[in-house]
């Protein structure tokens, strides 16, 4: 499709991943602004839990752009990524004599956009 003038490209959105935002922005800062070939390489040889995640969205970004817009992968960049904090899920674990502490587990939502650099 070539140089598309005003075009802001393409968005993925995971919502409410079990992996904490802060352990999840570590791994988005790897991919940012590099071809959509290399960040995939990036992320298979990535040994954090969080690699997985963010490339089976960034891998939906991409189908994105190739089925609902026509555009050819070998011209993708990763424009946009960043990670935001989700709804934490509250749990409360056993304590000695009767008491309970409370566990938060912590969720993010990935959001990925592809495009022409």
């Amino acid at each position: 499709m070539g140089n598309i003038t005003g075009f802001m490209g393409v968005k993925a959105r995971s919502n409410s991943i079990r992996v904490s935002a802060q352990k999840c922005r570590l791994v988005a800062d790897l991919i940012r602004g590099l071809n959509v070939a290399n960040a995939l390489s990036v992320l298979e040889f990535s040994q954090k839990k969080s690699a997985k995640i963010v490339k089976k969205a960034l891998e939906s970004a991409i189908a994105n752009a190739e089925h609902n817009n026509g555009l050819d992968m070998d011209d993708l960049f990763v424009r946009e990524i960043y990670v935001d904090k989700g709804p934490s899920l509250k749990r409360f674990t056993a304590r000695a004599k009767g008491r309970g502490n409370k566990i938060e587990k912590q969720t993010c939502h990935i959001n990925i956009t592809v495009g022409y650099n």
